[in-house]
């Protein structure tokens, strides 16, 4: 039985992740940080509705900002695979925390590479880069196309990325990066801004909100779907040589397009709702990000399985599915004030 860790095992990309090597016999073992309040809601149904899954799903309190933990982890049950998905992750509040998203996403590679090389752990690793390395690149960006981060996440992520080539090249591992762009789903952070438009146009929808408050609406991004984008993960790591790959679907859409479906789709009128607050756009912005998967396709045989559109669409209705869900169970309906929606917003 082959054996995976997965740092970020609690957030939407572990959770799915999980899901797709549990499906394959794995015996998973997520990392976890301690926190006040619970933190697992997107890996509870495993424990809940797979009782045969149970004795191969463990997680572990560890923390990438801990390098003891994670050389305890590795030595304790010696992994086949790793799967470095743990992160500060939003680009926004890397701005206000930019050191702590340093410690986390650049400091903490490196101290997953150095546990693996210092523990002498023979497997195989995966870096979760991100198309925020690109920044101000002109699109479309491929695996050599240069960096140019515009945030303090970006940065961080450019470092990640590089430390990985480095111990690929330093220490023979095979260490594999995927610079992966914008992938959603139901799942999402909510302060993420694909969720936080679903999420509001459920709520709007229910009468529980009236506005949303958003930044940049013309920005441009590759949006994909979540469990395409780790199945992608997984077959990098089945190669035989460690090698980076780009992924992503080729095609590129606004805020505002999103918006319009999302709206749309729950039979609203986005410009009734929606306002432009410039307290959401960032210090440097990232105008247009669009992907050249072909290296992936070619190589990996990867390809998305869901349209931007039909992207859209599951995410509002699991959103207005949850919302009912809620009201129909009796949940006291949330008059928000003025304070609140841009809390929420």
């Amino acid at each position: 039985m082959s054996k995976a860790l997965i740092t970020g095992s609690t957030g939407q990309d572990g959770s799915y992740l999980t899901e797709l090597l549990l499906s394959k016999g794995y015996e998973v073992h997520g990392l976890k940080r301690r926190s006040s309040s619970l933190n697992t809601n997107r890996l509870d149904h495993i424990y809940q509705d797979v009782h045969e899954a149970e004795a191969r799903f463990f997680l572990h309190y560890a923390d990438l900002t801990d390098g003891t933990s994670l050389a305890t982890l590795l030595s304790d049950f010696r992994p086949d695979e790793i799967y470095n998905l743990g992160a500060q992750s939003h680009v926004k509040v890397s701005f206000e925390i930019p050191e702590f998203t340093a410690d986390v996403v650049a400091s903490g590679t490196l101290r997953l590479l150095e546990a693996m090389r210092r523990t002498g752990v023979k497997c195989r690793f995966y870096q979760a880069s991100s198309s925020e390395m690109f920044g101000s690149a002109p699109p479309p960006q491929s695996e050599t196309t240069p960096f140019h981060p515009r945030s303090p996440y970006g940065c961080a992520k450019v470092f990640g990325h590089n430390i990985t080539v480095n111990y690929r090249e330093s220490y023979g591992l095979h260490a594999s990066s995927g610079i992966l762009f914008n992938h959603e789903s139901p799942r999402r952070g909510e302060t993420f801004v694909t969720r936080k438009i679903t999420r509001a146009v459920a709520h709007i929808k229910y009468g529980l909100q009236r506005k949303l408050y958003l930044g940049n609406l013309e920005a441009r991004r590759d949006w994909g779907y979540a469990p395409d984008y780790v199945r992608a993960m997984w077959l990098m790591l089945q190669q035989e040589a460690p090698d980076d790959f780009v992924v992503g679907t080729g095609e590129a859409h606004t805020v505002r397009e999103f918006v319009e479906l999302a709206f749309a789709h729950a039979g609203l009128d986005w410009k009734a709702h929606v306002e432009v607050d410039t307290r959401y756009f960032r210090p440097a912005e990232v105008d247009y990000l669009r992907a050249d998967p072909s290296k992936a396709r070619r190589i990996l045989g990867w390809e998305p399985t869901l349209t931007f559109g039909e992207l859209v669409r599951i995410m509002v209705e699991a959103d207005m599915n949850a919302v009912e869900a809620r009201l129909k169970g009796g949940a006291k309906a949330l008059q928000f004030t003025e304070a609140a929606e841009e809390r929420y917003s």
